[in-house]
């Protein structure tokens, strides 16, 4: 299949060179010209314009935020120069408003819109074990399911209206995110005592919450093993908000979110934003003066 892939950062790079190895022609394009680079070594070609990389039959993106989507996608004018018929893939977590507007965008012009946001950190995304959330036309989906296959383990679909997927992603995001505050917190309590991240985090793991979720994450926080971030602090502050705005649009009350939020800022204030938003726990110990109370 003829693809056009825009947005190579850790995500994006590691699903196209699987689109590639699938045997697909992808034509790649990123702001930041050297990160086409390495999928170039691979056998992808680079376009010059994001226009020149959506002459495909399908255009996968993975940008950052809803800025980066708004900007490249509709404000470029990147739509009217696709050929009507094209499906563009988002992979992107936007918010459920956007997800609506990119889909009477893209109907007006006569084109298919599949929103597929992907659970899953960039070692996921390399191995091709992604799990892909679908939304949007039945036809339109079983139509790029060889390109999402060749990226990930499994496809959820998730109905014909593409906010669907993205409001499913968001919400996934915000149960992680409860789940890395809850670590931190509970471990605070426990080091106060004596026991140790490790210690607590490995019976936690194990017994009552042994998902790849928790023990993928309790082992960050236990090890403290921040950097490379696989996701951000800020990421994780974004995908707090799309929750926060997602809820106040459907008046459904969410009063953790603004824990969350107040955490993710203030680890981000104490300027940590390069790490991964398991740092939470950082926050979480300096709350309670562990350093302080361990010495160190």
């Amino acid at each position: 299949m003829k693809v056009g892939f825009i947005g190579l950062g850790a995500m994006g790079s590691a699903m196209a060179s699987n689109l590639v190895a699938a045997g697909h022609t992808v034509t790649v394009w990123n702001r930041s010209a050297a990160a086409c680079e390495p999928l170039a070594s691979l056998g992808a070609r680079v376009a010059s314009t994001p226009e020149r990389a959506a002459q495909g039959e399908v255009l996968c993106s993975m940008l950052a935020n809803d800025r980066a989507v708004r900007e490249v996608i509709l404000d470029s004018g990147l739509l009217d120069a696709m050929d009507r018929g094209t499906v563009h893939v988002n992979h992107a977590t936007i918010s459920v408003a956007l997800a609506q507007e990119l889909a009477a965008e893209h109907a007006r012009r006569g084109l298919d819109y599949v929103a597929a946001p992907v659970f899953g950190r960039p070692d996921m995304a390399a191995a091709a074990k992604l799990n892909i959330l679908a939304a949007g036309k039945p036809a339109a989906i079983e139509r790029v399911r060889p390109l999402l296959e060749a990226m990930g383990s499994k496809v959820w679909p998730l109905g014909e209206a593409p906010e669907r997927a993205s409001v499913a992603k968001i919400a996934g995001n915000f149960m992680l995110a409860s789940a890395i505050e809850s670590m931190a917190e509970v471990t605070a309590l426990t080091r106060a005592y004596g026991v140790s991240a490790a210690d607590f985090l490995e019976v936690m793991t194990n017994t009552l919450f042994a998902s790849p979720a928790y023990q993928g994450y309790g082992r960050l926080i236990a090890e403290q093993r921040f950097k490379p971030a696989g996701f951000s602090l800020p990421l994780g502050f974004k995908d707090v908000g799309l929750a926060q705005a997602a809820a106040e649009s459907a008046r459904v009350p969410l009063p953790f979110a603004g824990v969350l939020r107040d955490s993710l800022l203030e680890a981000m204030a104490a300027g940590d934003e390069d790490l991964d938003w398991s740092a939470l726990s950082l926050v979480a110990a300096k709350r309670a003066h562990l350093d302080e109370r361990e010495g160190h």
